[in-house]
């Protein structure tokens, strides 16, 4: 990789862990997802993949290992394979808030399942149900984020990619 490219991925980084943190004392409401998506729509998916691993260690550093760090290396390259391969049809911020929005309603039910093979079923199931009020917050703040977002912040990203 080049210079530039090690420095954009680092900023990008650094963009994420400031907005998870800026927004950590309200439970579900988040600004990781929304700029995951962003990012791979403006920066592809090798930049946005490698952004997330960063992330994902950077995460791991500041609270520790646990379980979930597992499925934060799975589920944010899932989320960007995912919008790459949905680009073409998601067209304007409200396909692309229909998208963030079911992918918060579904992230309690993913880690009930990824739950499920280390603590069992009954957990899996257990901590699903138990998530599901906080799954229908994230879910509905994800949609209004990326609708009120999507397009100032994405030709914000874009200008400051043209600049480097």
């Amino acid at each position: 990789m080049k210079p530039k490219e090690i420095t954009t991925v680092a900023i990008l980084s650094a963009s994420l862990t400031a907005g998870k943190l800026a927004l950590s004392a309200v439970p579900n409401i988040e600004i990781v997802s929304f700029l995951f998506i962003v990012f791979t729509v403006v920066f592809g998916v090798k930049r946005t993949l490698l952004t997330a691993v960063i992330f994902t260690t950077t995460e791991m550093l500041i609270y520790g290992f646990g379980i979930w760090i597992l499925g934060y290396y799975l589920i944010w390259p899932t989320l960007i394979l995912l919008t790459a391969l949905l680009k073409p049809h998601l067209k304007s911020e409200y396909g692309y808030s229909i998208f963030s929005g079911l992918f918060g309603l579904f992230f309690g039910l993913y880690f009930a399942v990824f739950e499920s093979f280390f603590y069992g079923i009954g957990y899996g199931i257990t901590y699903w149900i138990q998530g599901i009020p906080f799954d229908l917050l994230h879910g509905g703040s994800n949609f209004i984020v990326m609708l009120v977002l999507f397009k100032p912040i994405t030709r914000s990203v874009l200008k400051m990619k043209e600049k480097t």
